[in-house]
């Protein structure tokens, strides 16, 4: 079994209304991956997500391309000690 690790990532680029948060959530579940996602007020999207560490990179590769109506400019990465608070994905509001 992976290690465990915290992702917080911050994605950039046209990721507000185009369902990103959706795609974001329903990718998380699928890998069994848990935390959150949500939009910022500056039009990007803040993702934190916790879970052995293959499946988080196989979220973060994903947030690099979102969903089809995306265009993801950048990810600001930041990989941290996992907390172990979130029981499942959530989108926040």
């Amino acid at each position: 079994m992976s290690e465990k690790v915290r992702l917080q990532a911050i994605v950039h680029g046209r990721v507000q209304g185009v369902s990103f948060r959706y795609y974001t959530h329903r990718q998380a579940c699928q890998l069994d991956v848990t935390g959150y996602v949500r939009n910022q007020w500056d039009g990007t999207v803040k993702v934190v997500a916790e879970g052995p560490h293959s499946n988080v990179t196989r979220l973060l590769n994903w947030l690099h391309k979102g969903p089809r109506m995306a265009f993801v400019q950048k990810v600001d990465v930041q990989w941290l000690p996992p907390t172990g608070k979130f029981q499942h994905f959530e989108v926040r509001y």
